[in-house]
C-alpha cells in the first residue's frame, strides 16, 4: 500500500484523472517519463520519491508507460532510506511502480558502484518478447534500448524505450543505431513507438528521425510539451516518435507534486492507427 506525500488528487493535472477509467478502444494513451532513480536532492537533503511516483504513475492512467532512470537495486540508497516512514521498496522500482493488472518489462543499461539503472515499460496490455540492445557510443555513458511488442486491440505494437547521449554527435550515432536495430528487429510496417529522454537540448533530432521514418508525435503548442526541468520547464526533451501511428492528443501536467517527484516532467500522448 501506498502511502505518499500527495495526494491523488494533487498529482491530477490538466486532463489526468485518477485511477483507471474507460478510453476509447482506437487511442493507445502513451507516457513517457524519466523518474531519476527515484530520489531527489543532494547530500543530507536527499530524498526519496518512489512512493509519490507510485501515485503519479497511476494517476496518468497510461495503456503504456516509458520510463527511463529506473533502478532494479542500489545497495547504498536502500540502506539510507531503510529507516524511512515508507521506506526503499523490496522489489524493482519498475514492479513497484506498476499499478495493479500491467505487465512489466526492465533492462539495465547502466551499472554503476552501488547499483544499476535502465529503462522500463509498464503495459496495460499483453506484452510479447523482451529485448535489449546496447547503444552506448563511448564508456562513459552506457545507453540501451528495450524492446517489447505490445498487443493491443489485437494488432502488435512494438514499443521501444529510449535514453540517448548527452552530446549531439552521440545522439546522432544512436539515431543510426536504432534504425539498424528496427530494420533487424521490428516487421517491416508494423506500427512502432519511440519513447524516451532524447536530451536533444537543441531540437536537432527531428529531421534524422525522420530520414529513418519516425515522426515526433505533436499536438497543440510546442511550450506545451516541454518537461525539464521540471519546476520551470524550457526544453522538450522526453518524446514520443512514432510509425504508423498518428498523434491525436498531448499535454504535460503541471503542479508542484509533479514538480517535486523527477528533474523531468512526464509526457503523454494519445495515438491511433494510422
Amino acid at each position: 500500500m501506498r502511502a505518499p506525500h500527495f495526494s491523488a488528487s494533487r498529482l491530477s493535472a490538466q486532463g489526468f484523472g485518477h485511477g483507471h477509467t474507460q478510453h476509447s478502444s482506437q487511442v493507445l494513451r502513451v507516457a513517457t517519463y524519466n523518474i531519476h532513480k527515484g530520489v531527489r536532492g543532494m547530500g543530507p537533503r536527499k530524498r526519496l520519491e518512489i512512493h509519490n511516483l507510485g501515485l503519479g504513475i497511476e494517476a496518468l492512467d497510461a495503456d503504456l508507460v516509458c520510463l527511463q532512470e529506473v533502478r532494479l537495486f542500489h545497495q547504498r540508497d536502500a540502506l539510507r532510506f531503510e529507516r524511512t516512514l515508507l521506506g526503499w521498496p523490496e522489489e524493482g522500482q519498475a514492479d513497484y511502480l506498476a499499478p495493479d493488472g500491467y505487465e512489466v518489462a526492465y533492462r539495465t543499461n547502466c551499472t554503476t558502484r552501488h547499483g544499476e539503472h535502465g529503462n522500463a515499460l509498464l503495459s496495460r496490455w499483453p506484452i510479447g518478447d523482451v529485448g535489449h540492445h546496447d547503444v552506448s557510443d563511448h564508456r562513459f555513458e552506457q545507453r540501451g534500448l528495450l524492446h517489447v511488442p505490445v498487443i493491443w486491440q489485437g494488432v502488435e505494437v512494438h514499443a521501444v524505450v529510449a535514453h540517448f547521449g548527452l552530446m549531439h554527435a552521440s545522439r546522432v550515432r544512436q539515431v543510426e543505431r536504432l534504425s539498424a536495430f528496427i530494420a533487424a528487429e521490428v516487421p517491416p510496417g508494423a506500427p512502432l513507438l519511440v519513447a524516451g529522454d532524447f536530451n536533444d537540448w537543441g531540437e536537432k533530432l527531428d529531421a534524422p528521425m525522420r530520414g529513418i521514418g519516425l515522426q515526433r508525435a505533436r499536438a497543440g503548442a510546442e511550450r506545451a510539451q516541454r518537461t525539464f526541468p521540471s519546476a520551470v520547464p524550457m526544453f522538450a526533451l522526453d518524446r514520443v516518435y512514432t510509425r504508423g501511428l498518428a498523434c491525436v492528443g498531448a499535454s504535460v501536467p503541471r503542479n508542484t507534486g509533479w514538480a517535486r517527484m523527477s528533474d523531468h516532467l512526464p509526457l503523454l500522448v494519445e495515438l491511433q492507427l494510422d
